[in-house]
């Protein structure tokens, strides 16, 4: 460097502002991660859907478990014999239980998704 030219100046910068976050506003991972009131509120809200969704499930298959036996009964009440209600049995175990049983289960893993997902746009902020 000669003696007549200035020194060069260096401009230091911050992060942009378009990217700062308010004063005061933590996101909810952080929140989360550092266990706060706040973030144990959220994990539990999260709980309490995912405990709803799987004891409606549960409550509808003991619905449908529970009346077989009402419904086997059935024909030795309206006075058939004990073995002619042996394909109506079949017949409502094969095709009544598993197809009811199968939506349930469909039903409870999206709805248990769902729940999992809007709890993934609450945490990132979408």
């Amino acid at each position: 460097m000669s003696p007549e030219q200035p020194p060069r100046r260096e401009v230091v910068t911050g992060v942009p502002r378009a990217t700062r976050r308010p004063p005061g506003h933590a996101p909810a991972r952080f929140e989360i991660s550092e266990q706060t009131t706040l973030g144990t509120t959220y994990v539990r809200s999260l709980m309490r859907s995912q405990l709803r969704a799987a004891l409606g499930a549960l409550g509808a298959l003991v619905l449908l478990v529970g009346t077989l036996p009402l419904l086997f009964a059935l024909p030795a009440v309206l006075g058939g014999s004990p073995g002619s209600a042996a394909p109506f049995v079949w017949a409502a175990l094969g095709f009544g239980v598993y197809p009811v049983m199968w939506l349930t289960a469909r039903r409870y893993v999206r709805r248990a998704e769902r729940n999992e997902r809007d709890f993934t746009r609450l945490v990132e902020g979408r």
